[in-house]
């Protein structure tokens, strides 16, 4: 008799970047058969890079972990669920109980913020531990922007984004949306729009030291010398209150700080500027005036501008020109999204500076120590010394500056314990690891990236195939970690409970909040409305239905997760729109253009100009995203990616051919890798992509390993960092590069140092 065949289509988001595109996933039996773009997703419309499709081959890897596993020596046991937890809370307890909580570090990595349990529930983790050493990878990109939000607009997550589809002048620093489909700027098919722009006679103009996708789609691209955009940026504000640009009567009765911002902005005129960061002052200046004199347009920096020295000075600067040019909450220029759940609608205080690092008195930014001091937190000695070691969906070894350092300090921590779906360079060091759903798995929402979206989107997905039977949830995981750091046993029971109080504590916090929508309404009422659910279900439910779109609770025909379940293709809310005052929260009720912490900064960017001959940046390709997709084959086809692109000046100079091996030296570290010259980088800068260097031993990663690449973090230096947010320079690090006499192996690598 034969087996009957059961083909299903669903549909969902991709979980693998921030575009958030739709999905249509066909499956027989259980299996994966295809994968496309979903044509009826109102945001993406059908449109999918190659990420999307290899979700297929994340879901079926071999590599994958599927149960939990133990280590003991070099060797790997799988285990029960109840193992594992009884082994971490035996070795967590011990750290706690004889250095203290700030004894367990933790790192999350950046596949937490596509992951719904991840941003529900590892604050709950969080809170149970108690523990100063929090990471991310928020502080090794990120940060800078999201700092100068929380100071200028109350909110690290109020940043202006740029209304890309009616915009009619778009300036790109340092950033290629094309490749990341926008980054902080969440938008699907970011070339689709580009074109659309200038098919509507609006211009791109592109300045980076790469002629990257984007430049090479400009109408305008300009190079310019790494770590240097502060200036640029300064010349280009000198330049609009020279020529009396400036449109300062908008937003004039919501902005603080305008005069200060002016008197800065006298010491940086082009004419000065222009050696140091490489474009002529003429060059500048016609940017100035185009901008202004655009009918809307928006500024927009990203990667580039945020892991260099002044990441938080430029991620100030781009916001203070869109706001002076009159393109601040304004149609075509940069606005502040309408998230139907997520958005922040209270203040407490800035997050900044309430507790500093043990070893180089480093400032907490925005609930977290910058990553830049992990590695010393964990082999300095002294009183709380990271001792045990909890890591999310992260690679810290290879993607944190000077990670040779960190690769050493982790062989020496007395535990450690991760949630992850790949033993990796990291986690290769744990003592237990709990296996992590695919995103096929587990049901999806992207509560950050609609906070960061170029229109107000919002889509469900509930999980393509069903756990298999006693496999745990992420948000499982999670409460049970949570319990046991505390003082019960990570059991059933107190996962519910634990679950109970974390809806019950978001609804206190509204009915106690005078901005939410259900301010004053009865705690009771509100949670048997949401009987029927839990997990992270019942709390997007919560926060969809007490959201800005969302029914309120009063029977109204507003959102909710059954009207999303109800659309599996997503729902329009649609474009951008002008959100001041409502969106402030600020102590002062406006916008603080000229925030002390960051203003002080610019004495720092007055003195200082990096005169290395030579420095280095990274890059991105539209197939890594992280270091786990260097597994997946379907990414990895083609040539080698992992190479040191130099212009042929520089090889000429160096006396270094296309395909030579190059060694390259920092202040920290020194690699060998293989040269690609090309004319799409300016002279005086290499790049290496980030993510690889998959040569470690006890990493069973097959795909990868024979892609391995090399590890640029290697050379970046976690002494060199933005003043202000901590987030180390990954961009412009000072390098010499010369010829070795090593042949050419498969793959790139020949052998990586630490200095």
């Amino acid at each position: 008799m034969m087996e009957s065949v059961k083909e299903n289509v669903h549909y969902r988001t991709c979980p693998l970047c921030e575009a958030t595109c739709g999905l249509e996933i066909h499956t027989v039996n259980g299996e994966v058969t295809h994968i496309e773009g979903d044509k009826q997703d109102p945001f993406s419309k059908g449109y999918l890079c190659p990420k999307g499709f290899s979700l297929k081959e994340l879901h079926h890897d071999p590599d994958r972990i599927r149960e939990p596993m133990i280590r003991k020596g070099t060797e790997w046991f799988t285990v029960s669920y109840e193992e594992a937890f009884k082994e971490v809370r035996k070795g967590l307890r011990v750290v706690i109980e004889k250095h203290g909580r700030d004894a367990v570090g933790v790192y999350l990595g950046n596949p937490n913020v596509h992951n719904l349990s991840g941003m529900l529930y590892l604050p709950l983790f969080l809170r149970a531990l108690g523990s100063r050493n929090q990471y991310s990878a928020s502080t090794v990109d990120q940060i800078p922007k999201q700092l100068a939000a929380e100071f200028m607009y109350g909110s690290d997550f109020s940043i202006p984004i740029p209304d890309i589809d009616r915009t009619q002048y778009f300036l790109v620093i340092g950033a290629n949306p094309i490749v990341s489909n926008g980054s902080l700027m969440t938008g699907p098919n970011m070339r689709g729009r580009l074109k659309a722009l200038q098919d509507r006679g609006g211009r791109l103009v592109v300045v980076d030291p790469v002629r990257t996708a984007t430049a090479k789609l400009a109408n305008d691209h300009h190079f310019i010398k790494p770590g240097t955009d502060g200036y640029f940026l300064f010349s280009i504000l000198h330049t609009l209150f020279d020529e009396e640009l400036t449109k300062e009567t908008h937003l004039a009765q919501h902005v603080n700080g305008l005069l200060e911002v002016k008197k800065l902005a006298k010491d940086f005129p082009p004419e000065k500027m222009a050696a140091v960061c490489g474009l002529d002052a003429e060059t500048i200046r016609t940017i100035a005036r185009d901008i202004s004199s655009a009918t809307c347009a928006a500024v927009y920096g990203r990667m580039g501008t945020c892991t260099q020295a002044f990441g938080t000075v430029n991620s100030w600067l781009i916001d203070v020109i869109n706001y002076v040019t009159g393109n601040l909450d304004r149609e075509g220029g940069v606005m502040f999204t309408t998230p139907a759940a997520g958005g922040k609608t209270s203040k407490k205080g800035y997050r900044f500076d309430r507790f500093r690092s043990r070893v180089s008195g480093m400032p907490e930014v925005l609930g977290e120590l910058p990553v830049a001091c992990l590695a010393e937190e964990m082999d300095t000695p002294g009183e709380g010394q990271i001792h045990a070691f909890v890591t999310v969906a992260g690679n810290p070894v290879l993607s944190t500056p000077n990670s040779k350092r960190l690769q050493n300090a982790m062989e020496d921590l007395d535990f450690m314990v991760s949630v992850d779906c790949y033993l990796n360079e990291t986690t290769r060091n744990a003592n237990v690891i709990f296996p992590a759903p695919t995103p096929l798995e587990r049901s999806h929402y992207d509560l950050s990236f609609y906070q960061l979206s170029v229109r107000n989107i919002s889509h469900y997905s509930p999980p393509v195939f069903e756990k298999k039977e006693g496999q745990l949830d992420e948000w499982e995981i999670l409460l049970k970690l949570a319990a046991l750091v505390g003082e019960e046993e990570p059991h059933q029971d107190a996962v519910s409970k634990l679950d109970d109080a974390s809806i019950h504590y978001l609804i206190k916090k509204d009915i106690k909040n005078d901005r939410s929508p259900i301010y004053g309404r009865n705690l009771k009422d509100i949670s048997e409305a949401l009987e029927g659910r839990t997990g992270p279900e019942r709390m997007l439910d919560y926060m969809l239905r007490s959201g800005p779109y969302g029914d309120h609770f009063k029977q109204q025909d507003g959102l909710s997760l059954k009207k999303l379940e109800e659309n599996p293709h997503g729902i329009d809310l649609g474009a951008l729109k002008s959100r001041i005052p409502e969106v402030l929260l600020t102590h002062s009720g406006k916008i603080e253009l000229a925030p002390k912490l960051i203003v002080d900064d610019v004495t720092r960017l007055k003195k200082e100009t990096n005169r290395s001959d030579m420095l280095l940046i990274g890059r991105r390709n539209l197939r890594s995203n992280n270091s786990w997709m260097h597994n997946l084959p379907v990414l990895m086809k083609g040539k080698d990616r992992c190479t040191l692109w130099l212009n042929p000046s520089d090889g000429e100079r160096l006396k270094i051919q296309d395909g030579d091996v190059a060694v390259v030296e920092s202040e920290v570290g020194r690699i060998e890798v293989i040269v690609e010259l090309t004319n799409d980088i300016m002279p005086g800068v290499g790049s290496i992509p980030h993510g690889y260097g998959h040569g470690l031993s006890g990493v069973k990663m097959a795909v990868a390993k024979d892609n391995k690449g090399v590890n640029t973090n290697l050379l970046s230096d976690e002494k060199r960092h933005d003043a202000v947010s901590g987030t180390a320079v990954l961009n412009g690090i000072p390098i010499t590069v010369s010829k070795t006499k090593s042949g050419r192996e498969k793959h790139g690598i020949v052998r990586t140092e630490s200095i």
